[in-house]
């Protein structure tokens, strides 16, 4: 007799900002026979795997590899390896993934300073240079696409400044890699961090990263080697150390390099997926990904307004692969998101903040975009918000979005 069933997750078309459906073919990926992490044969997919994140952070830098956790662990990475403690650190802040960097920075030990916009919005370049030259930081750490607001940040033109003032820029693109340009090298970013479970369609569970020399610099300065690795004239004990083993970029650098110095043991099955993730991107072609963003985004806003919703945020500055709806006075949004799940099989996101409760967030990002998805979430939410008593002209959304789509 079983003392438990046989695990079988639902089937769900997930239209969240993150997590997305995964490509079947990086779930196959998962399944291949794990190889030891010094195999020759795995240490080509590394080496392989580095290739292709430099093409998709659009960088010629030398270090472009995968940090073992989620998303968070990329930025932490980052943030503990590229602050010191007393550093003075600037952040803008226009929703909940800034005062996430604000938090890490923080317990970095850094003197951190922020500078906030309303949600919905975004800074003009102009505004984040000044505060640059009146706080003078050694450290300037921003959100590329906030996807708790659906707001995508401009980062042209302060890289250069952060150049001018010698202070590193460390960009969050969990959110926005693979899904809109990142322009790594062009915006003269020093430390991008990406996420694998939003445009990327594969699990989460590893966060790409990438420096340039300029980080690299910071980051040889506090190195150490592991006690248990060290030779006799290691000569390490001096230097500020970074304050976490495991997200010390210094020694990940070091396994990721032709020294495959010993850090941790390297998630095997995710590197397939990562790999397999990066294969489809490159195979569609990034200018070809991001139109097809813009195109999915295109019929669904259409359709949303076509049904007389209204949608949140300043539109100059919306990401495409995010969509933010007003929920309707009088509407239980909660029990419409639940009636999506159970009836339909669909799953689109709340919010947080001062936002929890007022928005619904609606994911087009990766393999989760594709016409059938975004006709799908249109036909349903109807039938859901006309269930609750809200009046709206029925069937117009999707018939809005099949003009979009007939015009392609």
């Amino acid at each position: 007799m079983k003392r438990f069933e046989d695990l079988s997750p639902s089937l769900r078309c997930i239209m969240t900002p993150g997590p997305v459906e995964v490509d079947p073919r990086v779930l196959r990926a998962m399944s291949y026979p794990v190889l030891g992490q010094f195999d020759p044969e795995f240490t080509d997919i590394m080496n392989e795997t580095m290739g292709m994140l430099r093409e998709l952070f659009a960088t010629s830098n030398q270090w472009a590899f995968p940090v073992d956790g989620t998303s968070r662990s990329g930025i932490e990475a980052a943030m503990v390896s590229l602050i010191s403690p007393g550093d003075r650190v600037l952040i803008p802040i226009y929703g909940r993934f800034g005062h996430l960097l604000h938090e890490i920075a923080d317990r970095c030990g850094a003197e951190v300073h922020t500078i906030e916009k309303e949600w919905g919005t975004v800074f003009a370049q102009e505004e984040i240079i000044a505060e640059m030259r009146r706080v003078k930081p050694d450290v300037v750490a921003m959100v590329h696409g906030e996807t708790s607001t659906g707001r995508l940040q401009p980062l042209e033109g302060i890289g250069q400044a952060c150049r001018e003032m010698d202070a590193l820029l460390i960009v969050d693109a969990v959110a926005t890699i693979g899904g809109v340009p990142v322009e790594t090298d062009a915006w003269q970013l020093d430390a991008v961090i990406g996420g694998t479970q939003k445009c990327l369609s594969v699990p989460s569970g590893m966060a790409p990263v990438t420096y340039n020399k300029r980080a690299e610099d910071k980051i040889k300065s506090r190195k150490r080697v592991e006690r248990g690795l060290r030779t006799a004239d290691a000569g390490d004990e001096d230097i500020a150390v970074v304050r976490s083993n495991y997200f010390d970029l210094g020694m990940l650098q070091d396994y990721w390099s032709p020294l495959r110095l010993n850090h941790h043991t390297e998630m095997t099955s995710m590197l397939y997926a990562l790999r397999e993730g990066l294969r489809l991107v490159l195979e569609e072609g990034l200018e070809e990904r991001f139109a097809r963003h813009r195109l999915h985004e295109r019929a669904l806003v259409a359709g949303l307004k076509a049904m007389g919703l209204q949608l949140y945020g300043d539109p100059g500055c919306k990401m495409p692969m995010v969509t933010c709806v007003v929920i309707p006075e009088g509407v239980n949004g909660e029990s419409v998101r639940s009636m999506l799940l159970d009836s339909f099989g669909i799953e689109i996101a709340s919010s947080f903040g001062p936002l929890k409760g007022k928005i619904w967030r609606i994911g087009t990002m990766g393999f989760s975009c594709r016409g059938n998805n975004v006709l799908r979430v249109l036909g349903a939410l109807e039938a859901a918000l006309l269930r609750h008593g809200h009046p709206l002209p029925a069937g117009l959304g999707v018939q809005a979005a099949l003009d979009i789509y007939e015009q392609v």
